[in-house]
């Protein structure tokens, strides 16, 4: 369900809800006062930030980016 401008109702206004990757693969979620990163729906990181936590995203699809071989590509 999707509840437009829901900050609105928050007394103490906090950062921004989230962010998720364009596959869906990895999210960032608020956690407290920090943000916990998820992959394929298990808990892999907490960031202080959600800037640190994209950073990590963009990190970790490039690593493994570069570790996939062009026959598991193919498969």
């Amino acid at each position: 369900m999707n509840i437009p401008n829901y900050s609105i109702l928050d007394p103490i206004p906090s950062g921004p809800a989230g962010y998720i990757t364009k596959d869906g693969m990895w999210a960032v979620v608020p956690s407290g006062n920090r943000f916990m990163i998820l992959h394929n729906g298990q808990q892999i990181h907490l960031a202080n930030n959600i800037e640190t936590a994209k950073n990590y995203i963009k990190k970790q699809i490039k690593q493994n980016k570069n570790t996939t071989s062009t026959l598991e590509s193919i498969l």
